[in-house]
């Protein structure tokens, strides 16, 4: 199988703190300067380089749905009427909070929603009432998840 390697200017140190952090966000930085076997002031200069890059995103704490009590997790596919009303669809998706990730993709469907509800009645409410009263949307097409097998992020191998 071909090797594919995205075009970026990350170094050997930038690939290994990004690791480090993925594996592990709340790590401080002079326990990272150690396990990479660098300064403390490197580890902060290169996390302060990757940020302002926009290769390093802003840290979160991550959440776990079911444990809150949103037992339904549901992808909803969107078809719109004209390309015309993508920006304002978006902008109206992004109000509604149990919307947690918006897509913008290729095919019949325009947008795909990640949506986390507190049961199917919940769901069915937030697609009927939230997402098909917006205007440029003609259709929707929901796909409920019985369980998320795993998530992860990017892994560099380079």
């Amino acid at each position: 199988m071909q090797e594919y390697r995205p075009n970026n200017q990350l170094d050997a140190l930038d690939i290994r703190i990004l690791n480090e952090l993925t594996e592990n966000a709340r790590i401080a930085y002079s326990q990272l300067a150690k396990n990479l076997n660098v300064s403390n002031s490197l580890v902060h200069q290169r996390i302060r380089k990757l940020e302002d890059s926009g290769v390093l995103a802003d840290a979160q704490f991550k959440l776990t749905p079911d444990k809150l009590g949103y037992e339904t997790c549901a992808f909803t596919q969107i078809i719109i009427g004209e390309p015309k009303f993508l920006k304002s669809i978006i902008h109206e998706l992004e109000k509604i909070p149990e919307i947690v990730e918006c897509v913008n993709i290729v095919g019949r469907y325009a947008i795909m929603v990640k949506i986390f509800a507190v049961n199917n009645t919940h769901l069915r409410d937030i697609v009927y009432e939230r997402i098909l009263s917006i205007k440029g949307v003609t259709e929707t097409n929901t796909l409920v998840t019985f369980e998320t097998n795993f998530t992860r992020s990017l892994k560099l191998n380079y």
